[in-house]
């Protein structure tokens, strides 16, 4: 029954929309940030990719925590971004899918721990879209 703040100062109860968002984004990051650290002892190359993704939720939520409704300019100029990390994410799902033979059946979430983690990322990564 507790109420937070967001960027802007506005008070709102805990239960709001804004800090679901918030929420799930901030699992999301740790999510991707256990399978990094699980990549990176089996030597993968693309850890540097997820750390940069956790970089890009952190202005996610800094968005997410700017409400419209009560942001002024300062505040929406201080939590915008461009489309250039959007860009970025299409490019290496793009490269990656190209090393893929066609998928012809369901994946199981498994294949060790860094591929269980990334699996579960996943997971967490379609509640944060929504």
């Amino acid at each position: 029954k507790g109420f937070s703040s967001t960027f802007t100062g506005e008070r709102r109860p805990k239960g709001d929309r804004i800090f679901e968002a918030l929420g799930a984004t901030d699992e999301l990051s740790s999510a991707i940030g256990l399978a990094g650290e699980f990549s990176s002892e089996k030597g993968h190359t693309f850890v540097d990719q997820l750390h940069k993704v956790q970089c890009m939720l952190q202005d996610v939520g800094s968005n997410l925590a700017t409400p419209l409704s009560s942001a002024r300019e300062a505040h929406r100029k201080r939590t915008s971004f461009s489309e250039k990390p959007v860009l970025e994410l299409e490019q290496w799902i793009d490269s990656y899918s190209e090393q893929l033979p066609p998928l012809r059946a369901f994946i199981l979430p498994s294949g060790g721990r860094s591929s269980a983690a990334l699996h579960f990322s996943r997971a967490v990564c379609r509640r944060a879209e929504r």
